[in-house]
């Protein structure tokens, strides 16, 4: 499969002045590139925007590029297992890619803004720094699109027979189907087993939201009751603890390792409260 180079995305900074959030952005992007725009599973992405209900860790960008490469590694495949197995992988090279231009995932240290305080918010706006974030989308849409064919390019016959994703789990005893399970496979980990804030969290309020958004079609939920709700169901079973590797003392090298992991109960309680909060 040839993997293209060189992406010209047009109009970068205006969809995210009109969808109003980064993470919808590239999600809006990534699913435009493949020819399959999903729009309440794009519009579900708000909550994400900000580092997870606006908390600070992974960008935005990161949660909606993954999403995006889900979807398009389940029609590319057609098989459950190996389409995880395709959105981790991919979600790696868009995370390698993400890093590499801002040496850091998590919104916080690229925005230098609280987005949990109303004064930090202010300063952020009268500073002018908002500018930077649609700066930044514009100039990593075109690599973040680069790296999803990179990534989807991996041969299928060197994937994995049998992949577990701790975020498809969470979605799937949530009801969902197996697109969706594939769309958040690469939450894995902390969005490409990087360790970082729990992906399965990311996935069970990518998923209420989706409800949501399906009920109420063309209303945005930036923010709504039940992502709060599942953050603190969340934190209280997890012993106020965010991050993957110290949830689990383990860094993820690989979907199998990943797969080992969950297929040996790892995080079966978490995954089981999120799914029912």
């Amino acid at each position: 499969m040839e993997v293209k180079k060189e992406i010209s995305v047009k109009g970068a900074k205006r969809l995210f002045l009109k969808l109003g959030s980064c993470s919808r952005t590239l999600g809006f992007i990534i699913n435009r590139e493949f020819g399959h725009l999903k729009e309440a599973e794009e519009r579900a992405l708000d909550p994400l925007s900000g580092g997870i209900i606006q908390q600070g860790y992974q960008c935005g960008m990161l949660w909606g590029a993954a999403l995006a490469a889900g979807a398009e590694s389940c029609r590319r495949t057609g098989n459950a297992d190996k389409a995880t197995a395709l959105a981790i992988i991919t979600s790696r090279h868009i995370l390698k890619s993400f890093v590499g231009r801002t040496k850091s995932p998590d919104c916080y240290d690229i925005t230098q803004c609280d987005w949990t305080k109303k004064s930090s918010i202010a300063r952020h706006f009268i500073s002018g720094k908002v500018i930077s974030c649609y700066k930044l989308l514009g100039r990593w849409a075109p690599e973040a699109i680069v790296a999803a064919y990179e990534g989807l390019a991996h041969a299928q016959n060197g994937l994995p027979e049998k992949c577990l994703s701790c975020a498809s789990e969470v979605v799937r005893k949530m009801g969902g189907d197996e697109e969706e399970m594939a769309m958040v496979a690469g939450f894995a980990g902390g969005v490409g087993l990087s360790g970082n804030a729990c992906g399965a969290l990311a996935a069970a309020i990518w998923m209420k939201t989706l409800a949501l958004c399906r009920q109420q079609p063309g209303k945005s939920f930036f923010t709504h009751p039940g992502a709060k709700e599942t953050l603190e169901v969340f934190y209280k079973a997890s012993d106020y603890e965010i991050l993957c590797s110290k949830i689990t003392g383990i860094q993820f090298d690989s979907p199998e390792s990943h797969t080992d992991y969950i297929a040996g109960g790892g995080c079966s309680k978490l995954i089981g409260v999120l799914a029912e909060s």
